[in-house]
């Protein structure tokens, strides 16, 4: 992509709204622009990010045995009264009337709506179990909307929804989304902690969210040094096989939001102990029976009698985590992504684009690195190199080339690591090598 035909609005000053770092630089660096409070529009190089999020949430769903679906953002009023959360819910919720005084709402999440259509296709224990997920913008109507998209009022989300036969099926389901959640989050860069938590308006009396560590996080947070050790993650994984060994290895080690702390087993860890902050980006739940019996979710059990399903959710904000992926991973000049969820791979620096053996050496290498398979953002504008090294790295792609005309004389570029900082410099060929291309 050559920069000089791309949208990227960004701005060299803070904005006096955004109070925190994720906020800044979202605004800075042209990703986000608010459209009214706590909703958000997303400009190419944040919905670039949005979606490498997404597409990692989706593959690690889908290797757990997770099946895709969509529900609409717009649902039915008696499917919540049915389940009794209708009046309980509280004004988050926004409640509407469609043009024939049919009261509908715009979901902030989506229990009674996978509930529903469950019970009217699975009819036997034969069709069990069942994992089915859905990506979808939620509304929440926060009374105070902050942080930019951190607690926005529209938001994108991935949950997820299990339905077994009995308790031990449920608690499988829910280990495997245990593991996929470390696993999902690892792969972005981030440490995640799960930590036992509240069930909330969701219900049901198991729950963990999990938390990643970050020193801008929203809330404090103590566990176990060994949360910073642990690096699991590969394809080896068996979905299929007994998780719960694996999920207790974190589940036996302490973990507390600053509100669950406890001073004796703090005391008790000594050096162990780490404190810091945090920001939730994911929470699972298990709540048996509480959606699935007033609202008629039976099959037929073995024995031909109806049995209702034993049920869970898990939920990622998947827009929540742009941020948080920026607050846990930035500098003072601006973004750091790591490599996984960057909008772009590599940022070609043109220092001067009226040149000509800069210009013909940046297609070349533009050219080559497409081919290569890489995501490149060609700087190609006439502005002065200092513009051009400041926006760079504050869009903080992961690894820089730099073009100048005494290098483009001598076939030699310059190369930088936006994490490290460290600049090298290397022939054109060796360049390209490194890059495989």
């Amino acid at each position: 992509m050559r920069l000089s035909r791309y949208f990227l609005p960004t701005l060299k000053e803070n904005p006096n709204e955004a109070q925190i770092v994720s906020h800044r630089l979202m605004l800075r660096t042209g990703m986000i622009r608010q459209s009214s409070a706590g909703i958000y529009t997303w400009l190419p190089l944040g919905l670039r990010v949005l979606r490498r999020i997404e597409q990692i949430v989706r593959e690690e769903q889908d290797a757990a045995g997770c099946h895709e679906l969509l529900m609409p953002t717009i649902q039915p009023a008696e499917l919540w009264k049915e389940s009794g959360r209708y009046d309980a819910y509280g004004p988050e919720m926004l409640r509407i009337l469609d043009r024939h005084q049919r009261e509908m709402l715009y979901g902030p999440t989506n229990e009674e709506l996978i509930t529903e259509i469950f019970r009217g296709t699975v009819k036997s224990y034969r069709q069990l179990p069942k994992l089915l997920y859905h990506i979808q913008w939620k509304f929440r109507d926060e009374i105070r909307p902050r942080f930019g998209v951190m607690r926005g009022r529209e938001f994108l989300m991935k949950d997820s929804y299990s339905f077994d036969l009995d308790q031990a099926g449920a608690i499988r389901a829910y280990n495997t989304m245990f593991v996929c959640y470390l696993r999902t989050f690892q792969r972005m860069g981030l440490t995640a902690i799960p930590m036992r938590a509240e069930t909330g308006p969701i219900g049901g009396n198991l729950s963990h969210e999990f938390v990643i560590v970050a020193d801008t996080g929203e809330s404090e947070i103590a566990y176990h040094r060994d949360f910073e050790k642990i690096d699991w993650i590969g394809s080896d994984i068996d979905f299929e096989g007994d998780l719960q060994p694996l999920v207790d290895q974190f589940t036996t080690k302490y973990a507390a939001t600053d509100e669950q702390r406890d001073a004796a087993a703090e005391a008790a860890l000594g050096e162990d102990l780490v404190t810091g902050r945090g920001i939730e980006v994911g929470h699972i739940f298990y709540f048996g029976t509480k959606y699935s019996k007033p609202l008629g979710a039976t099959v037929t059990g073995p024995d031909g009698e109806p049995v209702a399903v034993e049920m869970g959710s898990y939920g990622i904000g998947v827009s929540r985590l742009v941020a948080a992926v920026i607050e846990a991973s930035h500098d003072d000049a601006g973004i750091i992504w790591p490599d996984s969820v960057a909008p772009f791979a590599v940022g070609l620096i043109n220092l001067k684009p009226d040149d000509a053996a800069s210009s013909e050496l940046c297609e070349r290498l533009y050219t080559a690195l497409t081919a290569a398979g890489h995501e490149v953002l060609y700087d190609d504008r006439a502005e002065r190199p200092g513009v051009k090294f400041s926006e760079m790295d504050l869009i903080g792609l992961p690894q820089q080339v730099i073009v100048g005309p005494r290098g483009a004389k001598a076939g030699t570029v310059e190369l930088k690591v936006r994490r490290s900082g460290e600049r090298e410099e290397l022939p054109v060929e060796a360049a390209l090598a490194r890059f495989g291309a």
